[in-house]
């Protein structure tokens, strides 16, 4: 079936708004506090991304198999306006986009359509085993995590790109059940490189908790404070006193910030980052460093 765009829905931002000024009330539990008293949670970036390839269904079920909770994604805009979920700004990488489009560089994929996406092999390039999974639509994914009961870290990827992406995701979110209580409560967390882009979602709907990727000065945090719950930095910037600086403002919600730390693989590097006080570690290995955590059941 194709993918309805985002755009041509009847479904008006003002509704989504609305909807979020009615629930911006409700407590939101913290990541911490859903792993388990001094557990560091453990998310699967883009899936169980080191064995299956990323960002796709296959990922996402690798890690519910592997007994992981939290997912991490990345999503952009196609050219018809259909939210994908991929990484990369271009399909290079991980498609056969090359092959299966020769004349179309520099394969942009704001320059294709959701249907143009969905002809290409998102998994071969990951082995053999993987050949023929696909670029999966926001939809389809969110759909695969409810039924595996998981939660989603979900990044606005290159906002400067897709103008308005923001409130395209807020409305896909809205459309799939993904702002009901359950979900604001302790499944969605919505994170982005760009300030603008998280501020954005915070003030169309204050209730969805926020994370910003990357290391703000230690000065400046209580600026970041007004609008987002999650300072996530790349673990070679972390030390404990950053993490604790972090820590000791509360969030829009009226908790303390959480600190969410990426991309951890290797056993030690997770030690390290566990002793700096992180909430979470966003990692492709996630059995790897639950195991390196002493966290494995």
């Amino acid at each position: 079936m194709r993918e309805v765009p985002v755009r041509a829905r009847t479904a008006a931002v003002s509704t989504v708004v609305a909807l979020g000024v009615a629930a911006v009330f409700l407590p939101a539990l913290s990541t911490q506090a859903l792993a388990g008293e001094g557990e560091v949670v453990v998310i699967a970036h883009r899936g169980a991304s080191a064995q299956a390839p990323e960002n796709t269904l296959a990922a996402v079920d690798l890690a519910d198999e592997l007994g992981f909770d939290w997912i991490e994604n990345d999503v952009q805009r196609t050219k018809d306006d259909v939210l994908v979920v991929i990484h990369d700004t271009d399909l290079k990488r991980t498609t056969d986009v090359e092959e299966v489009f020769p004349g179309r560089a520099p394969w942009k994929v704001r320059d294709f359509t959701a249907d143009e996406i969905a002809q290409l092999d998102a998994g071969s390039w990951k082995g053999g085993a993987h050949a023929g999974a696909r670029v999966p639509t926001l939809r389809e994914f969110l759909h695969r995590l409810d039924a595996n009961g998981q939660r989603l870290l979900l990044e606005i990827k290159a906002p400067e790109q897709y103008p308005g992406i923001e409130k395209d995701v807020l409305e896909v979110l809205s459309q799939e059940q993904w702002l009901d209580r359950r979900h604001l409560r302790n499944r969605l967390v919505v994170q982005s490189f760009s300030a603008a882009s998280v501020r954005a979602v915070h003030d169309a709907r204050p209730d969805v908790r926020t994370g910003f990727l990357g290391t703000p000065e230690p000065a400046d945090l209580g600026s970041y404070a007004s609008f987002t719950d999650q300072i996530n930095p790349r673990s070679t910037t972390l030390t404990a006193a950053y993490v604790a600086s972090v820590h000791a403002l509360d969030g829009p919600h009226g908790r303390p910030l959480e600190v969410n730390t990426w991309t951890v693989n290797d056993p030690e590097e997770a030690r390290r980052a566990a002793r700096t006080g992180v909430d979470g570690i966003i990692t492709n290995a996630p059995d790897v460093v639950e195991e390196a955590l002493g966290q494995d059941d």
